[in-house]
């Protein structure tokens, strides 16, 4: 296993095992808070793209080719885009400030760039 992909696997675990942790938090010792606040809903939002990106995550990590590949920067971003999008949903969601707001699409765009550059580096390698 190189460092990279050791890096990339261990924080697909931890995003994996935050992403669980929130979840259940969120459907049971929250549940009241986010009923209270009308956001059941954006905080099942947050945990499903943090989960996706962190089962997306252990797939990079897999990836044959990824050693050779912008693996690094495409983890990065996808990482980024929990921290922006889902952190900031979270926070959102049990009465953060509002002011947090426009944060939410700057992970978005971390997502979109993630998953673009990731598209970009398998339409330019080479088949064999």
């Amino acid at each position: 296993m190189t460092s990279s992909t050791r890096t990339i696997t261990l924080a697909a675990a931890l995003l994996g095992l935050l992403g669980v942790a929130l979840g259940a938090f969120g459907a049971h010792a929250l549940k009241p808070t986010l009923e209270a606040h009308g956001s059941v809903e954006t905080w099942k939002t947050a945990v499903l793209y943090h989960l996706v990106h962190a089962a997306a995550l252990l797939a990079l990590a897999g990836w044959r080719d990824a050693h050779a590949g912008p693996s690094g920067k495409v983890a990065a971003l996808w990482i980024g885009g929990v921290v922006l999008f889902s952190g900031s949903l979270y926070w959102l969601s049990i009465g953060g400030p509002r002011i947090l707001g426009p944060v939410t699409p700057l992970g978005g765009v971390a997502f979109l760039a993630g998953w673009a550059l990731l598209a970009w580096s398998a339409f330019q390698r080479p088949t064999a």
